[in-house]
Formats: structure tokens, C-alpha cells, sequence
């Protein structure tokens, strides 16, 4: 398996790891500059040359996976008879640096609902190294013509068309996944709201809406779902950042997107499901 494919292949999994490369060589080594390995909790792929080298890293990669925050980092190994070596010599006698990249797992987000605020909304996500799932009910919205501004995304785009039923997607979705509910319709939203808060694993569960039709949901998740208050408490509105009233879809996206990206550097801080602030609704959206 080629490093590409193992890396494509921890991302899937939603594992973290470390991409391993020899960056520098002076005098005879293993292997050439540019040479990878990739390090996962219990996997490896590709080789830096075996050895010393080789053990040394995947040991320090290990170690920078299970670090809450860990960053880059180079490890310089001179190749001789002299140096004291954890795993054996290797006396080729030359000098290798080795780079150690953490790829940690990243953020994943579902919009439910691509209309006109949840197009810009994934317009704003989509340029951010993170999984972002959309939702919709409607075939239209979803067309590869009007999600043509996502071509050039760094995030990877995964689209959904659920003719009947979206909730079930949030079985699908990643452990963690920050939900966002927003779609063309109360019902749906509503129907949503109540499988969401029975989802183990989610995320932070986000509302699109007024006071108004807030109060209307609150009140059947606790009559007719049979939550409780604490639980229901993890949708909370609105969501975006407090001060801004804005009503224009590019608006209330950028409000939205900066709250949820605030969202994302709480998660480096603590572990658990977060709660995100839900949001306002412009009367003219749906």
C-alpha cells in the first residue's frame, strides 16, 4: 500500500497517525530523502529503512499520537558504531533527519439541509481539512451544478440524498460529528431534532429558528419524544455568534461557521459531546 493510500486509509477510519519521511541525509543512510512511513496505533505502512531509524520513529509516533495537541517535529540520527542506540547500531555513517507529521482525526459536520443558507454555510466549511456530510431530501439542491462552488473544496464532501427518511443518516455519520439542522421544512427539522438527541456519539446538535418555533419543539420533544429537560438542553438556540443579526444567508453562514470553528478549538481542550449554540431563523428562508 502506497503512504497516499494509508493515509486516505486512517482518515476513513477515523484514526489518528504520523506520516514519517526522511527530510534530510548527509553520507550513506537506508534510504533516500523523501522515503515515508506511516504510523498508526497498532499498523504501520512503508519503510524509512528499517533499523534503529525505523523503530525509533514508530515509537515516537506513537507517542505523538496518544498527545492531546502534538505538533511536527524532526529527530536528527547520526549513523555510527559510537552512538548509543535504543534498537541496535546501524553504522552506515551518514546522518538522517527524520520528519514526524501528526495527522490527527479530523472534525466531521453534517448540515441537514442545503438550501440557501446551508449552501453558503458549506461554501465557508468546505475550505477547511475537515468531513462534511450533506443532507437533503431534495434532489435539486444536491445536483453536481450547483454544488459545482464546492469543487475546489479541501474538505472531503460527502453527499446524501435521503428521499424519506434523513434522520437515518445520523446512524451513519462519524462518532463526533457536529450536527447542524436547517432543512426546507418544520417537520423534517423537527423529526430530526428528536432521533439526533437519541444518537449516541453525536456531536454538538445545532437548530436553525426562531423563538418561536423553538418553543413548539421543545415542548413536543418533551411531551411527545420523552426527553428531559438536561437533554433536550443539548439544542440550544440560537446558534452563530451572539451580535450578529444579520438576516442574508452569507450572514447568518459566516455568524454560524465562526461559532462552530470556536466549537472545534474547545474539542482540543476537552473530550465528549459538545454542545453548539443553535440559530436564528430569517423568516424568509423557509
Amino acid at each position: 500500500m502506497t503512504w497516499v493510500a494509508a493515509v486516505a486509509r486512517l482518515r476513513a477510519r477515523r484514526e489518528a497517525g504520523v506520516l514519517v519521511t526522511v527530510a534530510t541525509v548527509r553520507g550513506h543512510a537506508p534510504r533516500r530523502a523523501g522515503a515515508k512511513l506511516v504510523v498508526g496505533r497498532t499498523e504501520t505502512w512503508g519503510s524509512i529503512g528499517g533499523g534503529n531509524i525505523e523503530a525509533v520513529a514508530i515509537d515516537r509516533a506513537r507517542e505523538l499520537i496518544g498527545s492531546p495537541d502534538p505538533e511536527s517535529e524532526l529527530i536528527e540520527f547520526a549513523l555510527n558504531d559510537k552512538v548509543t542506540s535504543r534498537h541496535g547500531v546501524q553504522c552506515c555513517g551518514g546522518v538522517v533527519g527524520v520528519l514526524l507529521e501528526p495527522l490527527p482525526v479530523v472534525q466531521a459536520v453534517a448540515i441537514f439541509g442545503v438550501g440557501h443558507v446551508g449552501l453558503e454555510l458549506a461554501r465557508i466549511l468546505a475550505r477547511h481539512d475537515l468531513d462534511l456530510h450533506l443532507i437533503d431530501t431534495r434532489p435539486d439542491v444536491l445536483t453536481d451544478e450547483r454544488l459545482g462552488v464546492l469543487a475546489d473544496a479541501v474538505a472531503q464532501i460527502h453527499v446524501h440524498h435521503v428521499p424519506l427518511l434523513p434522520e437515518e443518516v445520523l446512524t451513519e455519520l462519524p462518532p463526533g460529528t457536529h450536527a447542524l439542522i436547517m432543512t426546507h421544512d418544520h417537520a423534517e427539522d423537527a423529526a430530526l431534532c428528536d432521533a439526533a438527541l437519541r444518537t449516541p456519539g453525536l456531536g454538538s446538535i445545532g437548530l436553525i429558528g426562531s423563538a418561536a418555533k423553538w418553543a413548539r419543539f421543545r415542548h413536543r420533544l418533551s411531551t411527545e419524544g420523552g426527553h428531559d429537560a438536561a437533554t433536550i438542553d443539548r439544542i440550544k438556540t440560537p446558534i452563530g455568534i451572539t451580535g450578529i443579526t444579520g438576516k442574508e444567508p452569507a450572514t447568518i453562514a459566516v455568524s454560524v461557521a465562526a461559532d462552530l470553528l470556536r466549537t472545534f478549538e474547545q474539542d482540543g481542550h476537552r473530550t465528549g459531546p459538545n454542545v453548539v449554540a443553535a440559530a436564528q431563523e430569517p423568516a424568509t428562508i423557509q
